[in-house]
């Protein structure tokens, strides 16, 4: 099954993890959901991939549309979203991490030619609040954060009110 990934799909298997992204698993547990981990930390290869030249995306962003989308996009957040609410938005992504399939969770990315300016990312989720349990209870994924910048990760994150409901409870371990 073919799925808009650009060239790329950073994996596992495909290279030994950069000690960032260790740590960047642990502090994305911290934001979101458990059972969105893999499409999560692909965000933190996407980046690495992008600054050593690897990453060829879908499709890049004029300069105009990333610059409004980087102005606009934390107050948009503010409100509960879904996929279809992203796309329509802004647009298809330039790299998404997790297939077409509307019952499964998945991140999508977009960014500019100019590698110096960060990617955006918008994490979303579909599930059940009792994970064990099939189908998910929404038609399609719920925009839980929007992460943008190289900064600390609670710096670059706008979680929605959805979330924050759904942001993991800190653990000493976390």
């Amino acid at each position: 099954m073919t799925q808009p990934l650009g060239v790329l799909r950073p994996s596992r298997a495909l290279f030994l993890p950069p000690r960032r992204t260790i740590a960047s698993r642990g502090r994305l547990r911290r934001w979101l959901p458990r059972s969105s981990d893999d499409d999560n930390i692909s965000s933190v290869y996407a980046e690495i991939a992008r600054r050593l030249g690897w990453l060829v995306p879908d499709r890049v962003l004029d300069a105009v549309s990333y610059a409004s989308m980087r102005e606009n996009v934390s107050d948009w957040a503010a409100q509960d979203r879904v996929w279809g609410d992203v796309t329509a938005g802004f647009g298809p992504p330039s790299i998404q991490f997790g297939g077409t399939n509307p019952l499964y969770g998945k991140t999508l990315g977009y960014l500019t030619e100019d590698v110096e300016e960060p990617m955006v990312f918008f994490h979303l989720w579909n599930g059940r609040d009792d994970e064990e349990s099939w189908p998910p209870e929404y038609a399609e994924p719920l925009l839980l954060a929007v992460r943008l910048g190289d900064g600390p990760f609670g710096d670059t994150f706008t979680l929605t009110s959805e979330g924050r409901r759904r942001r993991p409870a800190p653990s000493l371990f976390s």
